[in-house]
């Protein structure tokens, strides 16, 4: 019995197969263990990984990167209206929905991102097959914790239109754990564990608690620093020394840039194994040729500001979770970007006395843990597992509004994003008794500074109370989120017992 394992980040995407009782990641024909998520359209073709990612110098227009921050999003999506402005291709909403607008010279075409995601996925498909055989299509598929359902369900859709056969979709850190058999080996007993996902384009960290094989979400966070990232502050710096020696500035040429940025792009890689890489650019700029030597030491202090703020990333979910470095029993490393030795050291910095969990390369930790999750699936050898993964968590931040001390807006957070359903709170709202109507103002957030007016999705009115002369009233309010991500919420005037209630179908 054979299965699959399939992981698309925003850059890579990485293909595990499970068979004879282990997982393994798969090369694909170019000898590469992670593809680039990158698909490039010609006239009379689609090109999907290293070549299309490599031909975007002549064909950036036509070259479609990142598709999964626009999967399953609307054009009013704020994370979507980010990626269309800086995206090099093309993206407009035809017809309700949004498309890449392709011109290859020829008829121009709309592509959907899903068919987009599809081509990743068919060569995931084909690059199993070169050691399964066609016959083996049952995948696992991983999701960030921060995907919604929409976005859940066009990625699912994107693999069955590929010709998988999609068991399971399963969070990220998820499979990072069953990976390494964390809390299979031995069920019994309970630890926390930080996954530390960073990959092309965010950090995603997350504690997790395991106990009797169970996994538990107490604690997630992201944030936009990744690969590209190191990546482009490496190019600057090389467009710097060009300047130096040239006395020409190349940071306004886009064709020069990106030369620069796939020169950068592989020196970084060489340098997590090397002490120093070189990069050199054929004909960069005015026929000029590029020679330049990149140290280790050189990389490392480029980018110790964005390392200082992975670092303080993690440090602030502890906070936010109310742990402590002693909490966590051990670390565990995934996404292509935390292999780099000098980040890799300031963890274990922060975590003196917790094993580092680094043994299985991490871009591609995850891949494993879904075709790990595949064979238990297709094989049922450990139900637990099954039951661990079922647990679902709510994707964005549920907060209240409220007014502090000096009459200004409060927002108070009772469902953090990441909180394990169901799932129970309890608020209690304080309103002058010379009012007979109190409102309960509900609102969702994908993060730290982002609760807005235009982000409340509900609201409870209590009318017609009785007034009192002078004192406050309490509102007890009792919101119950579901499995399902549907919340029910009653408010109780605690002195009359008048109440209202509503249901929201899907709150988070």
């Amino acid at each position: 019995m054979a299965a699959i394992g399939v992981h698309l980040g925003c850059t890579s995407a990485c293909v595990a197969v499970y068979k004879d009782g282990r997982a393994d990641v798969v090369a694909n024909d170019a000898g590469d263990r992670v593809t680039p998520a990158v698909v490039a359209y010609s006239e009379n073709e689609e090109v999907v990984g290293l070549a299309a990612k490599q031909s975007r110098i002549r064909n950036i227009s036509n070259t479609v990167m990142k598709v999964k921050q626009i999967l399953g999003r609307s054009s009013e999506d704020p994370q979507a209206q980010k990626y269309i402005m800086e995206s090099k291709c093309l993206v407009i909403e035809k017809n309700g929905k949004l498309r890449y607008e392709i011109d290859t010279g020829g008829e121009t075409k709309f592509v959907n991102p899903e068919d987009v995601a599809r081509l990743i996925f068919s060569k995931m498909k084909e690059t199993a097959h070169s050691v399964l055989g066609s016959d083996a299509n049952d995948v696992v598929i991983t999701v960030p914790f921060d995907f919604g359902e929409k976005q859940k369900s066009a990625l699912g859709e994107a693999a069955r239109a590929a010709g998988f056969n999609v068991l399971r979709l399963i969070h990220e850190p998820s499979a990072a754990l069953l990976a390494y058999g964390i809390g299979q080996d031995s069920p019994s007993g309970k630890s926390n564990i930080l996954v530390f996902k960073l990959g092309g384009t965010s950090l995603s960290i997350s504690v997790m608690e395991v106990n009797s094989g169970i996994y538990r979400v107490l604690s997630t966070n992201t944030d936009n620093i990744g690969g590209t990232h190191f990546t482009e502050t490496l190019a600057q710096y090389l467009a710097s020394e060009f300047q130096r020696c040239f006395k020409h500035d190349v940071r306004g040429n886009a064709r020069a840039m990106m030369k620069l940025m796939n020169s950068a792009d592989t020196a970084k890689h060489s340098l997590s194994t090397l002490g120093s890489a070189n990069c050199f650019l054929d004909s960069l700029y005015e026929g000029q040729d590029f020679d330049c030597n990149v140290s280790r030491a050189r990389f490392e202090l480029l980018c110790s500001p964005l390392f200082n703020k992975c670092i303080e990333a993690i440090r602030k979910l502890l906070e936010q979770g109310g742990f402590t470095a002693d909490d966590i029993n051990k670390v565990v490393l995934c996404g292509g970007s935390s292999r780099i030795p000098r980040l890799q050291q300031m963890i274990k910095d922060l975590f003196p006395a917790v094993e580092l969990l680094n043994s299985i390369p991490p871009d591609e930790v995850i891949p494993i843990g879904a075709a790990t999750e595949a064979g238990i699936l297709i094989g049922k050898e450990n139900p637990l597992v099954e039951d661990s993964l079922k647990i679902e968590c709510s994707t964005k931040d549920i907060l209240v509004k409220g007014v502090d001390e000096s009459g200004a807006n409060s927002f108070k957070v009772l469902f953090p994003s990441g909180t394990p359903l169901p799932a129970r709170r309890q608020h209690t709202l304080q309103a002058p008794g010379s009012i007979s109507s109190v409102c309960l103002e509900l609102y969702e957030s994908e993060g730290k500074n982002s609760t807005k007016e235009e982000n409340k999705f509900a609201q409870v009115v209590l009318q017609d109370l009785d007034k009192k002369e002078n004192g406050l009233r309490d509102i007890l309010a009792v919101l119950t989120m579901k499995r399902d991500g549907s919340l029910h919420v009653t408010c109780t005037d605690q002195e009359t017992g008048k109440c209202e209630a509503i249901t929201i179908e899907v709150a988070s």
